[in-house]
């Protein structure tokens, strides 16, 4: 970030004073270093790629130029691979003052083509159920002049490509397109360069680089030791947990040996109903439940300050979530902690992790075992997988 964003907050990057009004009273003062760099592109009317770590601002990055230069009539599209992240977006648009509609699975059409009719500015959608009013012509994309895809790797992992080529298909040629992705892996690259015009790129952290201010840590130990290590841990740290598990069978499980233990705990995975979900999200923000149990796909959308502590339970399946786990941590510039909690035979997914992050992961001087010495040569593989 320049001295002159510093010195001047979002004042520098030629907002109406109302918007900068709007943002005092809302308490952001300074731009994020991807609020920086993207917004004044963005203002111009420039397709963008914006890459960055979770956690650092990306939705004030394109949902300000959005409040500026949405004119009458025009709208805007941002598409999202979850619900709770869809819920969070719309969340952060409503407080600028942006009236949306919300597009999500597990709620009431009926509802939601009330809220269409009711001509919004912005549409917050996830691709299958906004292609599902599309289908059924309950919305028209016509308007759209800005269209943002945000949280991009996670949408194309979760086989979303085609859906997002038939949307925007369906949107003027001429709008303004931005594009926001932790990671950029290949699918992403040409999916930018079969939509996006000329994009500047913005990058304020390497792809698949891991938050600075996070403190991580490594444990093996075996499988039937980790519930015990995990009791441990909730009890050594005060504050607010997010566990991770691989599974929704494990997420359930986790969530009831946390209560278990004597802890408040929800948990977030795609058995859970939209409103289980909200509940969940909104317990966990205002301290109601102290742990929350997730599982990759849903945990996305979790915009919750001063998580105190990630545990990986389960050591993640695709190296790149690692980066969107812990990121959940450290966030708005605060410092944050992050354990993962892997059996020698993980040896090889540790590895994966350390292969994208460039790093060593740093080995707890507490952990029950060693690191496990490679017995050869190992090519990093990705296990990125279609869903």
């Amino acid at each position: 970030m320049s001295d002159t964003h510093n010195q001047e907050g979002f004042r520098a990057l030629a907002l109406t004073p109302s918007t900068v009004r709007t943002l005092d009273r809302l308490g952001f003062v300074t731009p994020t270093p991807i609020q920086s760099e993207a917004i004044p592109f963005a203002m111009r009317g420039r397709d963008l790629i914006g890459l960055a770590q979770t956690g650092t601002g990306k939705t004030l990055a394109f949902g300000l130029p959005m409040l500026e230069r949405l004119a009458p009539g025009q709208v805007g599209l941002v598409l999202a691979p979850t619900r709770e992240l869809a819920l969070q977006i719309q969340e952060t648009l409503f407080s600028l003052g942006l009236k949306s509609a919300l597009l999500i699975g597990g709620a009431p059409m009926e509802r939601q083509i009330r809220q269409l009719q009711n001509r919004p500015s912005v549409i917050v959608a996830t691709p299958g159920r906004l292609e599902d009013h599309l289908n059924r012509r309950s919305c028209d994309l016509r308007r759209v002049s800005i269209v943002v895809l945000d949280e991009a790797d996670r949408m194309l992992d979760m086989g979303f490509a085609p859906a997002i080529a038939r949307i925007l298909d369906q949107t003027p040629t001429d709008r303004q397109t931005m594009l926001f992705s932790a990671t950029m892996p290949d699918d992403i690259a040409q999916l930018a360069a079969r939509y996006l015009r000329d994009p500047e790129w913005v990058e304020v952290a390497r792809a698949g680089s891991s938050p600075d201010l996070i403190e991580q840590e490594l444990l093996v130990l075996s499988q039937e030791d980790k519930p015990a290590m995990l009791g441990d841990l909730l009890d050594e740290h005060s504050g607010t947990v997010l566990v991770f598990a691989r599974t929704r069978h494990g997420a359930r499980k986790l969530a009831r040996a946390v209560r278990g233990f004597g802890h408040s705990a929800a948990e977030l995975h795609s058995d859970r109903t939209l409103a289980q979900r909200r509940d969940a999200l909104h317990g966990f923000k205002t301290g109601e439940y102290r742990v929350l149990v997730a599982t990759d796909i849903a945990a996305r959308g979790i915009d919750v300050k001063e998580i105190t502590v990630v545990i990986n339970y389960d050591v993640p399946e695709n190296p790149e979530d690692y980066v969107h786990r812990i990121g959940r941590t450290g966030r708005a510039g605060a410092s944050g902690r992050a354990i993962t909690l892997s059996t020698p035979e993980q040896h090889g997914d540790v590895r994966d992790i350390e292969k994208l992050l460039a790093s060593t992961l740093p080995l707890s001087p507490r952990s029950p075992m060693s690191r496990p010495a490679p017995s050869h040569p190992r090519v990093f593989r990705s296990t990125r997988r279609r869903r």
